[in-house]
């Protein structure tokens, strides 16, 4: 074919003809092979937007951060291969990468990998049944240290994985915990370490249902968390409670309610030396940013950086996850507090940019994909203060590119206030802003991130 323009052969990329070749060219047809990629690299529910691909097949972007891995895995081609243009027609001679793409067929005999974890995972739960089933009448030496297994785990991969993915494991935990507490099997000394898990629990929970924008099931099951911190007499727990509280009225745009919730954990956390603490003051900060009030905004910012420098690890940061607040999650969140109230200098784009690197690594322990696209988002929302619509656009395309069942509510609320940013920007006009705000008029999904089987 050649270019109507001048008459030379229309040049595509090596991966639109890599594409082409196996008749992937539409999208349906592409979905199917790049879900298998991705769930062999354990990033199961990983996909693009329509408009993603369009732009990856007509080489208008290349694929970036865990789509670049999934792309290379998929076709066994580096991405410097497979975006280099080609001229229709002809038959490329690039060299494939080491190892078999995870499309290839199994040729090796015996059961799929996948296949094989699936019932091993059937195993397991069948013995753990038995186990819990086995300590009904009187709680035996197997039941906690499961039951703490399974929690550890649950706050671990809250922040790493879509909420499908863990929520009716977290629910059937939750469950087992209470149960056990019901029969009243267990002896006094595990008494205060059944309520430490079930307070535990009922925190995720309330922050599952949060994500989904459920808010009065959130508000409810966040009190349920705070009688079970008491029982378990755990200032951090009631204090990590509070800070949960003043989370769930923060995406509610309940900004006076989320800095009461904040001060009154705050109060609790004085003398403790865990993260709790910082991250109640970061609460604190973001909260009084909303209410346009920068002293509050400056004091705890400034006191969490004191307070880092003597900070001790408790049982509650041992535990990671949620329920650890990580000197990258303080950054995240102290820029966001700056950036709600308007500041777009260049020192605050500078800690924006090093907010969103420190959240680059997916195998870092304190990775979370809800952070890594708040941070994304902030930095969008700086680049627009100082005027500079296409470094917004670029800071923001990688939350935009998220698959919908990622987009929980603080990420759509977050990529919402970018929206609103441009609305009220003197960079409005701009193609590259009117293109941005029309994307994000449909960004979010038609239903929260809910799980399978509770969408309504």
């Amino acid at each position: 074919m050649l270019n109507e323009a001048d008459g030379r052969p229309q040049v595509v990329t090596f991966f639109q003809h890599w594409l082409n070749e196996r008749e992937l060219r539409d999208y349906k047809d592409f979905l199917p092979p790049f879900r298998e990629a991705a769930g062999g690299l354990g990033l199961k529910g990983l996909e693009p937007a329509q408009s993603t691909y369009l732009a990856w097949y007509y080489g208008k972007r290349k694929p970036q951060g865990d789509f670049r891995r999934v792309v290379v895995a998929m076709t066994s081609y580096s991405i410097d291969a497979l975006w280099t243009e080609v001229p229709e027609g002809t038959t490329p001679d690039f060299a494939p990468l080491a190892g078999t793409s995870p499309t290839a067929l199994h040729t090796e005999p015996g059961m799929d990998l996948r296949d094989m974890k699936r019932s091993g995972a059937m195993a397991v739960r069948r013995a753990r049944q038995y186990v819990l089933h086995t300590d009904r009448d009187r709680l035996g030496g197997n039941t906690l240290p499961l039951l703490h297994d399974q929690v550890a785990r649950l706050v671990t991969d809250y922040p790493r994985v879509p909420l499908s993915a863990i929520w009716d494991t977290l629910l059937d935990v939750q469950d087992q915990i209470i149960c056990t507490l019901e029969t009243g099997k267990h002896r006094p000394s595990q008494l205060r370490d059944l309520n430490f898990m079930a307070a535990i629990t009922a925190f995720l929970v309330a922050k599952g249902f949060n994500d989904m924008e459920d808010r009065e099931q959130a508000r409810t099951m966040s009190l349920l968390a705070a009688a079970f911190a008491k029982d378990a007499e755990h200032t951090g727990l009631m204090s990590l409670v509070s800070g949960l509280q003043s989370l769930i009225e923060y995406w509610a745009d309940r900004p006076g309610d989320a800095l009461f919730y904040a001060q009154k954990g705050t109060a609790l956390a004085t003398d403790l030396r865990g993260t709790v603490g910082l991250w109640l003051l970061g609460l604190q900060a973001r909260a009084a940013a909303v209410l346009g009030n920068a002293e509050i905004v400056q004091e705890s910012n400034r006191a969490a950086a004191d307070r880092r420098e003597y900070v001790m690890h408790d049982d509650l940061d041992q535990l990671g996850g949620l329920l650890t607040y990580s000197l990258e999650k303080q950054r995240y969140y102290a820029v966001e507090a700056s950036a709600l109230i308007g500041d777009g200098n260049a020192d605050l784009s500078a800690q924006a940019e090093l907010a969103v690197q420190g959240f680059r690594d997916p195998s870092s322990p304190n990775w979370a994909f809800g952070d890594l696209a708040g941070a994304r988002c902030n930095f969008a929302l700086i680049h627009i203060y100082s005027g500079d619509v296409d470094g917004a656009a670029q800071a923001i395309r990688p939350v935009l590119d998220l698959p919908a069942n990622f987009r929980n509510n603080g990420i759509v609320m977050s990529a919402l206030r970018v929206r609103q940013a441009l609305m009220t920007s003197s960079v409005r006009t701009a193609l590259t802003a009117r293109d941005l705000h029309e994307e994000l008029a449909v960004y979010p999904p038609r239903r929260p991130a809910l799980p399978g089987g509770t969408q309504r």
